[in-house]
């Protein structure tokens, strides 16, 4: 079984809406996390979708997938004070849904450019090597500091960003994250927790435009690039 958890449980505090999380501002009359959902449910290699929602979001969650007809979710949980907290109870509330081979992809609820075919390269990727994290070029030179001090520049061709999703087999991924549960650790990136742990890592490049929604000015872009790509369907460009 192939299953994405999506996680969105953030109160969005970065984008300065009093109204709404980051997760359910809208585009066209529909939230920013079904805009990512959607890519799930239609993939015929996701066998179900298990998703991390802000506690007092999730009645309007469900309410928004009964009317859109989703059909792949099969469990919503409340979501912690951070990503990190978020993911462990996605993957403690898939205990006894998934065996430890299963596959599951990790995804932010407020990426909404995945695509069908980063979707099949991540799972094709899990299936051959164990793991599979999406990884973007850097476009811009990376550095190291020391306090203020520049101390070092790595060459920009080895320097990639982690991006989402970050897919592994199921019982795997969980082990990892109730050991750092164990030894105190706790971070928001799956990716940044395999490298604490030495877990050898596998990666995707990602496909343009996989932005995150993080601060307001992400919103605009997502706008922007949503309706540039409407643009090119309907003119045929």
């Amino acid at each position: 079984m192939t299953t994405a958890l999506i996680f969105a449980g953030g109160t969005g505090q970065r984008m300065n809406s009093q109204a709404k999380p980051k997760q359910f501002l809208e585009l066209h009359g529909k939230p920013v996390l079904l805009y990512t959902m959607e890519h799930f449910e239609r993939h015929p290699q996701i066998d179900s979708i298990q998703v991390v929602c802000l506690e007092s979001w999730i009645p309007i969650l469900e309410r928004l997938l009964r009317v859109n007809e989703y059909k792949k979710v099969i469990g919503i949980v409340p979501g912690g004070s951070g990503g990190d907290e978020s993911i462990y109870n996605g993957l403690e509330a898939l205990e006894g849904k998934c065996s430890p081979d299963d596959i599951v992809l990790i995804h932010d609820g407020v990426r909404p450019f995945v695509n069908a075919w980063l979707i099949s390269e991540n799972i094709a990727k899990v299936r051959e090597c164990g793991s599979a994290i999406t990884v973007e070029a850097a476009s811009e030179s990376v550095v190291r500091l020391n306090g203020d001090i520049i101390a070092d520049v790595p060459p920009r061709s080895e320097m990639f960003s982690a991006k989402a999703p970050q897919s592994f087999r199921y019982g795997m991924i969980w082990d990892l994250y109730k050991r750092a549960r164990k030894d105190g650790f706790g971070t928001i990136d799956s990716a940044h927790l395999c490298s604490l742990y030495g877990v050898k890592m596998h990666t995707v490049k990602s496909t343009p435009n996989n932005i995150k929604i993080t601060a307001p000015a992400d919103y605009y872009i997502f706008r922007a690039l949503f309706e540039a790509m409407e643009n090119q369907q309907i003119l045929g460009l």
